[in-house]
């Protein structure tokens, strides 16, 4: 070490310019490409990187002086053992100045960009529109209930690895990404994930014939399927230098601040990824939203920027859902100052700590309960709905139990069994504001399905699938005395031939088959009177139709015609 810094003090002037300009330069290529920064003030990143830049461009200028290790022997015999005085390595504090200024910017900039001095900007970045749950929401009959995708993330990651480990041929080379995107493909709740390779090596050997396909996961009916893309693709996150995904992007777009990439197919089954790119709507690096999103297509690595409001509609995820709840959040805080949202707390409100999908009107919507900042976390005083491909926002005055407190009355009602329950969805069942989640066994799969009244989280139904838990969730409403309708049901008066109970999934059903040769199910949980069907009576039904043709659930029904 000594002997370079000796180097640098003997060159002259002229030299110490030429070493500044080629080391300089060679170091900011290198920390480009390898941490690839946007090269925007806005990106606290590129202020960081910039002072590194600095550094090594100053470096000769630097004049560094080395004072060596000094060892002390002992004057004279018996004295005290020798002592060591360390190095010391000085700089021209002049030449370090610069270095000041950008670590002053981000400083600075941090600073007067928060929300101390800007409270109520950051509370103006979104628009709320308040609606009525029963009527702005769409309402769920026996139908709807079966396409409401309730599969979290972990669940879609057990299936999808299940599928990728039956193609040896896959599975040796490529790994599954890991993240789930949740799309509406052809109006249907799915959720993809792209393979990736399996390390450098399988990158090497595999480069050229590329990523072949990717897994779909049908949060529905909890199946997983093995797609192979038309053209393979090149650039994805696991892949290395130029065709490295983040690489790609960055050189093609040098200033853009990237907020998220995701994974989606359009309607063709074609792969693109969706990278939404961020500016600050308060000063420096203050309230980052999304500004613009680029289409890219990892398979020829063509690309194209637009307004959001100019995305294609077959786009589902612009807006994660942690980017909607914290734009929420600031609304919910600072729309009275600062000030208040630190002491006073009038009409703080704060979303729940986690979020769930919908699919409506072809796009998927982000829902999540709000609560308020200063009272319990129990109940919550109303929904919001966050549009992941738009942004809107629109937010329904329901008071009820908040999110977590109906996934333990979910997980009450068969404690015997040890289920654990995914965070819910929400359904509007004849106006009545519903949580709907899927209850799992230590494996990971899915093994009932629960729904809890949000206003009154003592009415719970499971059942074995969607349409089982909304038969026995519409008989605990009818006898909570709520007024719910036909449901969309149907009707028919028959003669029993036969009446078997069989226990599903620890739950007593009532199979009852009628003279045409339809079967029609009910509970004993959720009507004991059942028990009274003998083979020969007539029987007036009104039920609905389930998955399985002529195998039909009873909604209500009497003896005689």
């Amino acid at each position: 070490m000594p002997k370079i810094f000796n180097f640098l003090n003997r060159l002259g002037r002229k030299g110490k310019i030429a070493l500044s300009l080629v080391f300089g330069t060679v170091m900011a290529l290198v920390m480009f490409y390898i941490f690839l920064p946007a090269i925007n003030p806005c990106s606290a990143g590129f202020w960081i990187y910039l002072t590194a830049v600095l550094f090594f461009y100053l470096l000769p200028f630097l004049n560094p002086s080395f004072s060596p290790v000094v060892i002390l022997g002992p004057k004279k015999a018996g004295d005290k053992p020798a002592k060591k005085q360390n190095a010391k390595l000085t700089f021209n504090k002049w030449v370090t100045l610069p270095l000041l200024v950008p670590i002053a910017v981000l400083i600075l900039g941090f600073l007067i960009s928060s929300e101390f001095f800007f409270a109520r900007r950051y509370a103006s970045v979104i628009t709320v529109k308040e609606a009525e749950f029963s009527e702005d929401m769409p309402k769920t009959d026996m139908a709807a209930i079966t396409n409401i995708a309730l599969m979290d993330s972990d669940s879609a990651a057990i299936l999808g690895t299940r599928t990728l480990g039956s193609l040896s041929h896959v599975v040796s080379q490529y790994t599954l990404n890991g993240y789930y995107t949740q799309i509406n493909y052809h109006n249907t709740p799915k959720k993809v994930s792209n393979l990736e390779y399996d390390g450098f090596f399988k990158w090497l050997g595999n480069r050229k014939s590329g990523v072949p396909g990717f897994v779909m996961v049908d949060p529905v009916k909890s199946e997983s399927q093995y797609e192979e893309f038309k053209t393979p693709i090149r650039y994805v996150e696991s892949a290395y230098f130029g065709e490295d995904l983040q690489r790609k992007l960055r050189m093609s777009y040098p200033t853009k601040i990237f907020h998220s990439i995701t994974f989606e197919v359009d309607e063709e089954g074609n792969p693109f990824y969706v990278v939404s790119c961020a500016k600050p709507r308060v000063f420096l690096f203050g309230a980052m939203d999304i500004a613009e999103v680029i289409l890219f297509d990892p398979a020829s690595g063509e690309s194209k920027i637009m307004p959001v409001k100019d995305a294609p509609a077959w786009i589902d995820v612009v807006y994660t859902g942690d980017l909607a709840t914290e734009k929420y959040n600031w609304k919910g805080a600072y729309a009275g100052g600062f000030l208040n949202s630190v002491i006073g707390n009038v009409g703080c409100t704060v979303a729940t700590d986690d979020f769930g999908y919908l699919v409506r009107d072809d796009d998927v919507w982000y829902f999540t309960g709000v609560t308020s900042a200063v009272a319990d976390d129990k109940s919550n005083i109303g929904f919001i709905l966050s549009n992941a491909r738009t942004g809107e926002y629109k937010f329904y005055p329901v008071v009820g139990a908040e999110e977590h407190s109906a996934m333990a009355a979910a997980e009450g009602e068969v404690q015997e069994k040890g289920y654990t329950a995914s965070f819910p969805s929400l359904v509007n069942i004849s106006g009545q504001a519903t949580y709907i989640c899927v209850l799992k066994d230590d494996a990971g799969l899915v093994k009932l399905y629960a729904l809890v009244n949000v206003e009154n989280y003592s009415i719970v139904a499971t059942g074995a699938t969607q349409t089982d838990a909304m038969s026995a969730y519409t008989k605990l409403l009818k006898q909570s005395n709520i007024d719910i309708g036909d449901m969309g049901a149907e009707s028919a008066t028959f003669t029993v031939t036969d009446v078997r109970i069989v226990p599903v999934s620890g739950v007593a059903t009532v199979y009852i088959t009628a003279d045409d040769g339809k079967v029609y199910k009910g509970y004993l949980e959720a009507d004991e009177a059942l028990i009274l069907v003998q083979k020969g009576d007539t029987l007036t039904v009104s039920f609905s139709r389930g998955e399985v043709e002529n195998v039909l659930t009873i909604l209500s029904w009497s003896f005689g015609e």
